[in-house]
């Protein structure tokens, strides 16, 4: 039995079966995603869509979809599907669905009075090209299919209306048509397998509606050209492929690529195959450089969230070769910012001041996998140059202090993963002395120091920091350690902030924490009580001023509701560290009994996936982003940690006895 299959009775639930939503991607920018019965719910859901460098750095929507139609006797079965109001489908595609089985490659299988036909999507790894195999199962007589393709040639976060703009010409191929609507797009060339008619008839489908964005406050109706339908015969047991894609192919190639493809797919029939699969949909090759997409079907590569999925996306599931050259065009990226003020124009936010310090963490998961010996070789250098850049006061806007702590201005502009503004100013001011920022300086230099202890040409440097570390020890207990039992959140010379925030929790979860086992535990069991949820740790406390557990409502209630209360899966794997360094391996039972609270998520949200973020309260529903690669990564470098020290625990085991 598959792992990821929904049946029947879920599948012509639209209730039911609309939330749940399908992500592939080629590793390149390029993605297809939808809802599990094929009906589009948002704006950036399509079937190829693909970056356009030489227009912007979007995504943008090229082919939205393809209503596929079984003709027998002369009579039609349409078995697409599009929302035009409430409770309003046409046509109800979904009703002929029998099975959607997700192991290897989506698969639908429609069951059309004596018709059984099957739909697999495949993503082509590197290329802006999609597969679709339909096979017809069983026949008791002569069938058609039709394709009618909805084009859309938009951006992804806008939508498209009837226009008298679009370049309506169709330009015949091998086995297909090509077409291109608007000036500085690329062609769109749709292709089968087999010969087949192309019939002219096109019509503007209007009004249709992505109730994702009505739910979101945002603009959710648009106009789809079709240009008409392709039309060809199909026998039982035969199988035909479509092909969408940027380029001219050739049709006999297909159902090697295809096969080819299929190869390298990890099967999701598990939790760890399922994030695994995951990861690696985050991967973005451009311009000869390697990095992780913060999601989809939002697009980007941000810094922070890069370092932060980092270890978990690659090292976690034993992908050495991906890490290094991920963090080689970071490291790389980020040492010419602190030399030059030059940013990358790929890898976003590289100039907020936290950077340096998520990069030495990432490099310290590095240092878990493969020996202190390998990372001082491979890393050393540059973990040295950004802690000097930091006591030297190189990377704007962080500043040292003399009790050693760091201070940085984020009155203007977010400093911080708690990123919302309103007008361009951030809702949440954190400024001053931040306590994540202080909790990842200790450890950064108690891990430099680690590196190079054993240089006794190091001596002198060595000795340098681990005073300063002392320094700061000292300074960030007095400084954010509270009567109440937990840490301040950010401290501003006089001002303490008391809102209860799952920043500490990375506080006490990193390698070297400048608590101590007892004040450890005890900001544990503040978290514990008042942040953790089956979906990670809440972005603020139910007793905080301005608890807010839902991120619904139009742009500005969200931005608002975005970090006051929402959980987020990705703060879980520092949660589960510091759980661990508290209670040792007694902790692991609890642990992985909160774990499976992510595993129910493959079957909802983005299946095979985690949302960006949870509601606070139950029953705990997904947001935002439908794929996030800090929850896959956290999660994943949570289940390897585990793994490992129960691995361990058996060694160990066997032999005493």
């Amino acid at each position: 039995m598959s792992y990821l299959k929904f049946d029947k009775n879920l599948m012509i639930n639209l209730e039911q079966s609309l939330p749940k939503e399908m992500l592939r991607t080629n590793q390149s920018g390029a993605y297809h995603c939808t809802s599990i019965v094929g009906c589009n719910t948002r704006k950036q859901h399509g079937l190829l869509v693909i970056p356009i460098p030489e227009m912007d750095d979007k995504a943008h929507v090229l082919l939205s979809s393809l209503d596929e139609t079984v003709i027998q006797h002369g009579a039609p079965f349409n078995l697409g599907i599009h929302q035009y109001g409430e409770n309003i489908y046409s046509p109800n595609g979904h009703k002929y669905i029998r099975q959607f089985d997700c192991e290897s490659v989506p698969t639908i299988t429609y069951r059309v009075g004596g018709v059984i036909l099957t739909k697999e999507k495949v993503f082509i790894s590197h290329e802006n090209r999609i597969l679709i195999k339909y096979t017809l199962v069983e026949a008791h007589s002569p069938t058609t299919l039709q394709f009618r393709p909805f084009l859309a040639f938009r951006d992804a976060n806008e939508l498209c209306m009837e226009n008298g703009s679009i370049n309506k010409n169709m330009q015949q191929v091998s086995n297909g048509m090509s077409c291109c609507l608007y000036s500085g797009y690329p062609e769109l060339f749709m292709q089968f397998s087999h010969e087949v008619k192309w019939v002219d008839d096109g019509h503007w489908y209007k009004g249709i509606e992505y109730n994702k964005d009505k739910d979101r406050g945002l603009p959710y109706k648009e106009d789809l050209w079709v240009p008409g339908y392709f039309e060809l015969p199909i026998k039982k047991g035969e199988s035909i492929i479509f092909s969408a894609s940027t380029f001219e192919s050739d049709p006999s190639t297909f159902e090697s690529i295809y096969a080819d493809e299929i190869a390298t797919r990890t099967c999701r029939t598990s939790f760890y195959n399922c994030l695994k699969n995951s990861a690696k949909q985050f991967y973005y090759y451009k311009d000869d450089e390697m990095h992780i997409m913060v999601g989809y079907p939002w697009f980007a590569v941000r810094a922070r969230d890069e370092l932060i999925a980092l270890p978990g996306c690659t090292l976690a599931i034993k992908h050495r070769e991906d890490y290094e050259a991920i963090i080689g065009t970071l490291l790389k990226a980020l040492k010419e910012y602190i030399e030059t003020g030059s940013k990358h124009a790929t890898i976003k936010e590289i100039d907020i001041p936290d950077t340096s310090l998520w990069a030495i963490w990432a490099i310290q998961q590095y240092k878990r996998f493969y020996g202190i010996g390998e990372c001082r070789n491979r890393y050393g250098e540059i973990v040295k140059f950004i802690v000097d850049a930091i006591r030297n006061e190189r990377i704007p806007n962080l500043f040292i202090n003399e009790n050693g702590l760091l201070s940085t201005n984020g009155q203007d502009s977010p400093v911080t993963w708690l990123s919302a503004t309103i007008d361009g100013r951030p809702i949440i001011p954190r400024t001053g002395y931040i306590v994540e920022y202080n909790a990842l300086w200790y450890n950064a230099l108690k891990f430099t120091v680690a590196l190079y202890e054993s240089d006794d040409s190091m001596v002198g440097y060595v000795d340098e920091l681990n005073n300063l570390a002392e320094t700061v020890k000292e300074s960030f207990v007095e400084t954010f350690l509270n009567d109440y039992g937990y840490l301040y959140d950010y401290v501003n010379g006089a001002y303490a902030d008391l809102s209860v925030r799952p920043n500490m929790a990375i506080a006490i979860g990193l390698d070297y924490s400048p608590l101590d086992r007892r004040q450890r535990k005890r900001v544990l069991d503040f978290v514990t009580r008042e942040l953790l949820t089956p979906k990670g740790l809440r972005s603020l406390s139910p007793k905080s001023y301005g608890y807010n557990p839902s991120y619904v409502g139009g742009p500005v209630e969200r931005e608002y509701a975005v970090h006051q209360g929402p959980a987020r899966p990705w703060l879980f794997g520092f949660y589960a560290d510091a759980y661990i360094k508290v209670f040792g391996v007694s902790g692991l039972s609890f642990i992985e009994r909160m774990l499976i609270g992510y595993e129910d998520e493959m079957t909802e949200g983005c299946i095979g996936s985690l949302s960006e973020l949870f509601d606070g309260n139950p029953p705990f529903v997904g947001r935002g982003a439908v794929s996030a690669s800090k929850n896959v990564g956290e999660i994943l470098r949570t289940l390897r940690n585990i793994k490992e020290i129960s691995k361990q625990l058996t060694t160990e085991t066997s032999e005493s006895i």
